[in-house]
């Protein structure tokens, strides 16, 4: 495969598991049940960034092109799934928009800080690519890992 099929796969995989994250069954499972659903789903969510992390490594300099294009298709996947994440937010209680109001703008934070490194990763030289995509892989786990665990936190606080 590919590593353009396989990275719009990783995609599909990701938001898929985002979605299903922020998902609660019809029935409300006890507080033990649902901390370990939790704990599956976050964990669930770490091994697939896993999975792109090591699908970013397959990439040459002299695919930096496709490269560019399939992370700033994930970023904009992120970026939408911010904005659902704050439609969320925005119909709850305020003390739980106080609280989510921190953790929502570190990670818009981490996302620019990533639309950067996108930037850097699209004029690299061949000299600098594997630190530059080294550099965008590791900032693309930790924002994906912070997506996870706030979609989690919603789904614990806030949504029904």
């Amino acid at each position: 495969m590919n590593p353009m099929k396989y990275a719009q796969l990783v995609v599909a995989l990701l938001a898929l598991g985002a979605f299903a994250a922020g998902c609660k069954p019809p029935s409300e499972p006890s507080a033990p049940e649902a901390r370990d659903a939790n704990a599956r789903q976050l964990e669930r969510a770490e091994r697939q960034t896993q999975e792109a992390a090591q699908e970013m490594e397959d990439y040459t300099y002299a695919q930096r092109a496709e490269f560019v294009a399939t992370m700033q298709s994930q970023l904009n996947a992120i970026q939408r799934d911010l904005d659902q994440l704050e439609a969320e937010i925005e119909q709850s209680n305020d003390a739980a928009k106080a609280e989510a109001q921190p953790r929502l703008k570190a990670l818009r934070e981490q996302a620019a800080r990533l639309n950067t490194r996108l930037d850097d990763a699209r004029n690299a030289t061949e000299s600098t690519w594997e630190v530059v995509k080294a550099g965008f892989k590791e900032g693309y786990s930790e924002l994906k890992i912070g997506f996870d665990q706030a979609r989690q936190w919603v789904s614990e606080k806030i949504a029904p």
